[in-house]
């Protein structure tokens, strides 16, 4: 009875470990969104660069999500988890001891570069730990550490960057990430895998070869991630601006729909695993999400007050697929593709999120909030039908 004790207790420990490692990469990737209103209204930059610089530790991440898979595939979790959570530290250490902008911005793509680790690194943690019975819940569960690390943000980083500026907001990550690298050196362990040189050959063949079905994911959930990127940025100005908000009332707000977003991935992937199917759900979402963020677009032009409670729904829905999709890439990628995979993901997902930003930026401040969240309703839609209806069986 001692050894099953011992494997779910390092089961769980290593889906903990997991979590608060990517919570607090997505502290430093999301948080520069929320010195927008600083950037906005201290440095004179309008929505659209405001919006820029956000978006550059996405950028960042872009260059390098695949090559960190590829590490992850041939090296391991617990050296990618630690060292790119070290890296990522120095980075914002780095962002908070400068004063130029465009230094900044260069401080955060590299951060961005090295915080990619954590997405593929904790995803194969997680699924490699767990039987596919529990994956959908616990990569839900992994999945809730990117909203959390947005709360988190959302909590800190405006309250900061109003009182001390930037530069002080920025420790905050800095600090977080550090601490990220300690923990991952000193608890991770990378799961339990057959040897390469003993894997069946199907095991090691090249999964997008043959077969549409994880080019089809990667497609839809660019399509999903740009309303939930678009949420995320915008939600604390458009309060602050819009409804007339304090920095410290939107941010607490910001939180609590993010961790009500958490709740939503969670809920999604124990869905996922009860009716054994990773993808129905996401079309499930994916019409959820057309509907409430319609239903935003028109309150908020009709200047209704229902439309900060719409927003909070929104932005538990749109955020609730990515667990999903995760999943079922790493199963049907396999043990020795599932880093890549994960990483192509994680490109082209960050890739449509840093260019969402400046790009709604401008529209907003062209044509206003109620436009740009009519806009974001489309792409739900356009989604719906590249869904694949079945699965190949998981490899992993």
């Amino acid at each position: 009875m001692t050894a099953p004790v011992i494997g779910t207790l390092r089961r769980w420990s290593m889906l903990v470990l997991g979590v608060t490692a990517t919570m607090c990469a997505n502290v430093f990737i999301y948080g520069a969104a929320f010195l927008i209103p600083t950037l906005h209204t201290e440095r004179g930059l309008d929505l659209a660069l405001a919006g820029l610089m956000s978006s550059m530790p996405s950028f960042g991440m872009v260059v390098t999500l695949i090559a960190w898979g590829y590490v992850v595939d041939r090296v391991g979790e617990r050296f990618v988890l630690t060292v790119g959570s070290a890296l990522t530290a120095a980075a914002a250490f780095g962002a908070a001891a400068v004063d130029s902008l465009p230094a900044v911005g260069a401080l955060l793509f590299l951060g961005g570069m090295a915080a990619a680790s954590s997405n593929s690194a904790s995803g194969r943690l997680v699924v490699g730990w767990f039987p596919p019975r529990q994956r959908g819940l616990v990569m839900g569960i992994r999945q809730a550490s990117v909203p959390l690390g947005v709360g988190l943000g959302a909590l800190v980083i405006p309250r900061i960057a109003q009182s001390h500026g930037v530069a002080a907001a920025l420790l905050f990550p800095a600090v977080v990430c550090a601490a990220s690298a300690v923990v991952c050196l000193l608890g991770v362990l990378d799961p339990p895998r057959p040897p390469r040189a003993e894997a069946p050959a199907e095991d090691l063949a090249n999964p997008y070869r043959g077969a549409a079905v994880l080019w089809r994911i990667h497609a839809v959930s660019v399509l999903l991630v740009v309303p939930q990127a678009v949420v995320w940025t915008f939600t604390l100005v458009w309060l602050m601006s819009e409804r007339g908000w304090s920095a410290a009332s939107a941010g607490a707000l910001v939180t609590f729909a993010q961790i009500l977003g958490a709740g939503g991935r969670i809920g999604a992937g124990w869905v996922s695993d009860r009716v054994g199917d990773r993808l129905r759900p996401i079309r499930w979402i994916a019409c959820a999400a057309a509907a409430i963020l319609a239903a935003v677009a028109l309150s908020d032009a009709l200047g209704s007050p229902v439309s900060v409670a719409l927003m909070v729904v929104a932005s538990v829905i749109t955020v609730s697929d990515n667990g999903l999709a995760f999943t079922a890439i790493a199963e049907i990628a396999g043990p020795f593709w599932s880093g890549r995979a994960l990483g192509a993901q994680n490109t082209s997902q960050h890739l449509a999120s840093a260019a969402s930003a400046p790009v709604f930026g401008g529209l907003i401040g062209v044509f206003g909030y109620p436009v740009a969240f009519a806009a974001l309703a489309v792409l739900p839609l356009l989604a719906l039908p590249i869904v694949p209806v079945h699965a190949p069986p998981g490899r992993h």
